[in-house]
Order: C-alpha cells, then structure tokens, then sequence
C-alpha cells in the first residue's frame, strides 16, 4: 500500500502568521520611534540586530533543532520562492540613488540584485521548485549573497567608523520610515524564507 501524500501548507500553523504580523509591527513601531537612528560616528547596533538575530536564530534552531527542521520541511517550498518576488520593490534604491538620496556604490549593486532576484523568483518556482536541483540551490545562494552584499555595502557607506567609503552621501536614510523597514523587517524575513528553503531541500 502506498504511503499517503503529505500536503504541504504554506506556513504549517497559525502562529507562524502571528510571528511574522508580530515582526512586522515591532519593526514599524521601533522605526517610528526612532531606535534604528544612528548618530553621525557611532555603529548601527540596533539595526545590524534587528537585520541578523532573526535569521541567526533561524540558522541556529535548523542545525540543532530536528524538531524545527521537520516544521519547516511542511512548508511549500514553492512558496517559499515566491516570497522573494517582492523584492523587485529594490527599484525603490535605483530611483533614490538618481535623485542622490542614497549613495550610488550601495543602491546600485543592492537594488539590482534584489530586482534580478524577484523578477526570476516566479520562474524558479514554476520551473526549478519541482526538480529541487542545483540550479535552485545556486538561485537561493546568489540570492542570500545579495542580502548580504547589501547589508555590508550599507555599512561601509554609513557615517560610522566602519563608513570606509563614504563619501557625499551616507546610507542614513535606512535608518528612517519608510526604508528603515527595509533592514528591519524585509532583508531577515527574506533571509529566512532562504534558510528556510535550504533545509526544506533536505527532505528531497
């Protein structure tokens, strides 16, 4: 007798949802009060720790945790991908790098690979998902490069120490609403829609 077909759900459980709805507004609330503000000289801590504790978490809980592993292995991993295709909204850097809002040597190179990421990720889901082959594997990885592509570049470009190539303008802008929401909530939540997919593949 052949063994049942278990259907895959988008978030496996309400809470997951609740989770994310949770994350969002703590990272609205934080930003509209401020936190994510830098001072001119002095280190991003609290950006760089809403941007890497949620996927660090998630990493952590996928290699120790066989009990996470088998939560997120439920999860459809065509849903998963098709999570990045909002990030064609990385137009939104192209257009304040023209208008010298953000420093060209960060928006460029972040906005581009995060267009390149959400233009390809429908395709990826309708054609690559179901072989779960190599070539998903190198999408996934170019698209977390990305991410953290970005998030160096916006610090070497930050008035900071770590700000080495500054110049005329700063990256400050991410750290106010509404692009505060960018390095708050939208670069670790698609972090871990990746980690995510990456151990999904472990149950093929």
């Amino acid at each position: 007798m052949a063994a049942p077909t278990r259907t895959r759900s988008p978030w496996r459980s309400t809470p997951a949802a609740v989770i994310a709805a949770g994350w969002f507004s703590a990272a609205l609330a934080a930003s509209a009060l401020g936190a994510f503000r830098t001072p001119p000289g002095e280190p991003p801590v609290v950006l760089a720790l809403a941007a890497g504790a949620p996927p660090l978490v998630v990493l952590i809980l996928g290699l120790r945790s066989s009990r996470f592993r088998a939560w997120a292995r439920g999860i459809d991993l065509r849903f998963l991908t098709l999570l990045q295709t909002w990030r064609v909204a990385g137009l939104a850097f192209l257009a304040l790098a023209a208008v010298d809002a953000l420093p060209a040597g960060f928006a460029l190179p972040a906005g581009l690979g995060d267009v390149a990421i959400g233009l390809t990720a429908p395709l990826v889901a309708l054609f690559v998902v179901d072989r779960a082959d190599r070539l998903f594997v190198v999408w996934t990885a170019v698209g977390i490069a990305d991410l953290l592509l970005a998030v160096a570049l916006g610090v070497l470009y930050s008035a900071s120490p770590a700000g080495v190539l500054l110049a005329d303008v700063d990256t400050g802008l991410m750290s106010t609403l509404p692009m505060s929401l960018v390095p708050a909530f939208g670069v670790p939540v698609t972090l871990v829609a990746h980690l995510l997919s990456l151990i999904n593949l472990t149950d093929r």
